[in-house]
């Protein structure tokens, strides 16, 4: 049995037109989403690293026996592989019983920024031997 002309099926020309440019749009849309993701990615990795400087840097003022200096200080500190530029601003509280110390780190390329402020007792000197009386 043979089917004529009016019989055939098949797409047309348009037809397969209009599907190529939904898949090509489909598709371009998947390339560009996956760039996003892997600049999120990228920064989100920076952000991390950014906050495990200030992490660190907060745990070697709350475990020194001696308080900070007041005032601000900074340094510079190489952590995931990359260097980070850290600062620190420390003053007294209200009451003058604690020490807020506000800790910011910058990447030196990108710039990626983080930052943490912590409080610590103002007094606190562990490492100073006890007092004894004087013996006669």
């Amino acid at each position: 049995m043979r089917l004529g002309k009016s019989g055939e099926r098949g797409f047309t020309l348009i037809e397969m037109l209009v599907a190529l440019s939904v898949f090509s749009l489909a598709a371009l849309s998947l390339i560009r989403l996956q760039a996003y993701t892997t600049n999120n990615a990228a920064e989100l990795e920076m952000r991390v690293v950014g906050q495990s400087v200030v992490r660190n840097r907060a745990v070697e003022i709350l475990t020194n026996p001696r308080p900070p200096a007041l005032g601000e200080a900074s340094g510079t500190v190489e952590n995931g592989g990359w260097q980070w530029q850290w600062a620190q601003d420390a003053k007294l509280t209200e009451d003058q019983r604690f020490i807020q110390v506000d800790i910011s780190a910058r990447e030196k390329d990108s710039g990626a920024p983080a930052s943490l402020t912590i409080l610590r007792p103002s007094a606190l000197v562990l490492d100073e031997p006890p007092v004894e009386p004087p013996q006669n």
